[in-house]
């Protein structure tokens, strides 16, 4: 019996054994693998960072180091974690705090396994991959601690070593989700591609069609999307849209008709404007937005976390929030197509030429087009924090943990979950970028990168003679009228707000020769 005990002593103390008293080659051995992954990750962002340099890939490289700032802030937050483990277990907080809002349902314990039920506190976390061992030796003298007042510790050390790997887990598999919807989205956006060569190859001259009087009715584009004038008419066209989202959401007549709306109204004097290549370079520079994690999208986490409370079943119906957004956003998108449509069909009866729309921000919702931006992210975001908190669950407490839930629950999440994924890739996103481009203005991106930073300094050295001028008292009514014009345009580039990196429409003249 004494040898069995101190076998346990023993092991007790090698599992807890300090660094003090730990042989030095396992220090060294230790160090050296975690130092070795990290300079290998390093060094592979460091060298993907210098191909899409290489190519000239300027948004792409900005997303790059937008992952990387990503990867920072969960350092940060490691290490926060670590340094204040020890403080945050000896918060002692009264043992019936601890009963209310489980994720799971606290079992019953009788008065012989008291104590240990106060050690071994907030059930949920410390029953999962890990066991129930400490982390560290400081876990026994925290719990002692507040057990010493009758209370127990706010958070063991497994909690926070756990919260920790799901934090990390979740922002891996955003920014794993967002390539993936990027690629996909990007694949499906570049099968236009034939669609914008065969437009190049029939432009002759200024770019004009005959001047040949066609009834509305007869351009393919008013046959497929206009449904008529009158209430039904509304119900019938918004049915419409909810359901062209789910297959050739975007047809070889929509691309031509908004790709000529664009070109007419912002660059007019261009119409062989590579209308398709400006799309790529506008989704490629969104592409760094969508891939971080803004405070706002910290902020849902945190009410998500508080909401999973055991019977509530929180995760099976926030899975639909992101499914019915995304239906929503789809079928708005493909409305706005419908309203250019409906727009001509209802002022003209025959037109001359062409068939022009004018893209304009009352088509979208609160005449701001970059909300589509915002939610998108937070609907792919939503959707990563659902993949990732089953799969974290999955691993660290097994299929059968309460906090999974049900079969019945599960498996809906799952599908809803991919549902997504596919969806945002193959038809949302696609229908982001080109419907997007029917706002009032134009985006950045339509001037190629050495002229958008011509421009950049440009603004900067009209802002400051303007400031100097001011601050001299020596500008005149002329000089004041002059430079308000000159502002004008370089506003969009100088700006950081999403609405003024955009172009007014009347600028149009100067984008009528942006390189192609």
């Amino acid at each position: 019996m004494g040898m069995a005990e101190g076998g346990g002593d023993a092991s007790a103390d090698a599992s807890e054994m300090k660094l003090e008293f730990t042989p030095t080659w396992i220090v060294a051995a230790v160090c050296s693998l975690i130092v070795f992954i990290s300079l290998v990750v390093e060094r592979l962002l460091h060298r993907l960072g210098k191909v899409l340099k290489r190519k000239n890939q300027k948004p792409l490289f900005e997303a790059l180091q937008k992952v990387k700032e990503e990867l920072m802030l969960l350092g940060f937050i490691s290490l926060l974690l670590t340094v204040f483990q020890g403080a945050i277990q000896r918060i002692c907080i009264p043992k019936g705090w601890t009963l209310h809002m489980l994720p799971c349902k606290k079992e019953e314990t009788d008065d012989a396994h008291g104590a240990a039920a106060e050690a071994h506190f907030q059930a949920a976390f410390s029953a999962g991959l890990f066991g129930g061992r400490r982390l560290l030796s400081e876990s026994g003298s925290g719990a002692a601690h507040c057990l010493i007042k009758g209370k127990v510790p706010l958070l063991s050390l497994e909690a926070i070593h756990q919260l920790h790997i799901f934090i990390f887990v979740l922002a891996i598999t955003h920014v794993a989700f967002s390539v993936l919807t990027i690629l996909l989205g990007g694949a499906k956006i570049h099968q236009w591609k034939h669609w914008e060569d065969s437009i190049q190859k029939q432009i002759t001259g200024d770019g004009t069609a005959p001047k040949q009087v066609t009834r509305v009715h007869q351009f393919e584009f008013i046959r497929d999307r206009f449904r008529g004038i009158g209430a039904i008419s509304v119900i019938i066209s918004w049915l419409h849209s909810f359901v062209k989202q789910f297959f050739g959401s975007v047809t070889k007549s929509d691309y031509t008709t908004m790709r000529l709306g664009f070109i007419m109204t912002h660059c007019k004097g261009n119409p062989k404007f590579d209308f398709h290549k400006y799309m790529i370079r506008a989704l490629e520079a969104d592409f760094k937005k969508v891939v971080g994690i803004s405070w706002y999208l910290w902020v849902f986490v945190v009410i998500f976390l508080l909401l999973n409370v055991n019977g509530w079943h929180t995760y099976f119906w926030i899975a639909f929030i992101p499914l019915i957004l995304l239906l929503a956003l789809g079928t708005k998108l493909e409305h706005v197509i419908t309203q250019l449509a409906q727009e001509v069909a209802e002022k003209h009866t025959a037109i001359e030429g062409d068939l022009v729309v004018k893209p304009s921000d009352d088509h979208f919702w609160f005449h701001r087009p970059q909300i589509v931006l915002y939610l998108i992210h937070f609907i792919l975001f939503q959707n990563a924090f659902e993949i990732a908190f089953f799969f974290w669950i999955f691993t660290t407490y097994g299929y059968n943990s309460c906090i999974m839930d049900h079969v019945c629950f599960i498996v809906p999440r799952l599908v809803i979950g991919i549902t997504i994924q596919l969806l945002c890739s193959y038809s949302t996103l696609p229908l982001y970028a080109i419907v997007t481009q029917m706002g009032s203005y134009f985006k950045k991106a339509i001037f190629d990168e050495h002229v958008q930073e011509g421009l950049v300094g440009w603004a900067e050295k009209v802002k400051k003679r303007k400031g100097l001028r001011i601050g001299n008292g020596l500008a005149t009514s002329h000089a004041q009228n002059e430079t308000t014009t000159k502002v004008e345009l370089p506003k969009m580039f100088v700006q950081t707000t999403p609405a003024m990196e955009e172009g007014r429409s009347s600028t149009g003249e100067i984008a009528s020769r942006p390189a192609t």
